[in-house]
C-alpha cells in the first residue's frame, strides 16, 4: 500500500546541473539546480527552473540565454559549494580554480571542468509561482571525447553523472547500466494483450 505524501517535489532522481551565466559586468557566474529537464525533443529544448531571488535568475532575463553543465560525482564538493554559494559575492569560477569558456553561440559561459554542456537560447520563460521556468532551445551539446566508449557513445561509467534525491537531499552517481531501452520490455510487447 502508497502512503499519501502530499505534493512534494519528489520526482526523483533530478538530474543535477551547473547553470552558467554572465553578469551585467561579463563575470562569468555558475550555480547548481536540480529543477531542469528535457521538455522538447523538436526544435531540441531544455528547460531549468530558477527562483527571482537568484542572482543567476536575472542574468538569464537580461541574457536570454544559459549553459547547462553536467558535472560528474566525481565533482560532488564543487557542485555542492556552486549551490550554496552565491556569484553576488563569490567568484566560483576562480575559488575553484575552474575554467569558463566563452560561447560562440550564447551569451553564456561553458565550464570546461564538466564533461558535458548544452548551449540555450531562451524560447519560452513562465512565471510558476515561486520559480520561474526558463525553456532553452539547445544550439549545441559538447561532450568530453573522454566520457566516449569505443562506438563514440556516451559510456556512463567514464561520464558518471549526478544525480539529486530532494527529500533526502542527497547526490547519486549513475554510472551503472541496467539494460538497454528499447529493448528489455520486446518480449512483453509481443504478448497479445488479454
Amino acid at each position: 500500500m502508497k502512503k499519501s505524501l502530499g505534493p512534494k517535489t519528489l520526482l526523483c532522481p533530478a538530474p543535477v546541473v551547473l547553470v552558467g551565466t554572465y553578469d551585467q559586468d561579463g563575470k562569468p557566474n555558475i550555480m547548481t539546480a536540480a529543477w531542469a529537464g528535457i521538455c522538447c525533443s523538436k526544435p531540441v529544448c531544455v528547460n531549468v527552473s530558477l527562483r527571482a531571488a537568484t542572482y543567476s535568475h536575472r542574468q538569464i532575463v537580461k541574457n536570454q540565454a544559459f549553459t547547462l553543465n553536467v558535472p560528474s560525482a566525481s565533482q560532488v564538493k564543487e557542485v555542492d559549494f556552486v549551490g550554496m554559494a552565491s556569484g553576488r559575492d563569490r567568484d566560483k569560477f576562480a575559488e575553484l580554480g575552474w575554467t569558463a569558456v566563452k560561447s560562440d553561440l550564447v551569451n553564456a559561459p561553458l565550464v570546461a571542468e564538466a564533461p558535458l554542456t548544452l548551449e540555450c537560447k531562451v524560447v519560452v520563460t513562465n512565471e510558476l509561482g515561486l520559480h520561474t521556468q526558463f525553456v532553452g532551445q539547445v544550439l549545441d551539446v559538447k561532450l568530453d571525447q573522454a566520457c566516449l566508449d569505443p562506438q563514440g557513445n556516451i559510456d556512463p561509467a567514464k561520464f558518471e553523472p549526478l544525480a539529486f534525491l530532494p527529500e533526502a537531499r542527497q547526490y547519486l552517481g549513475l554510472s551503472r547500466v541496467v539494460g538497454a531501452a528499447f529493448d528489455l520490455g520486446k518480449d512483453l510487447l509481443a504478448k497479445k494483450p488479454g
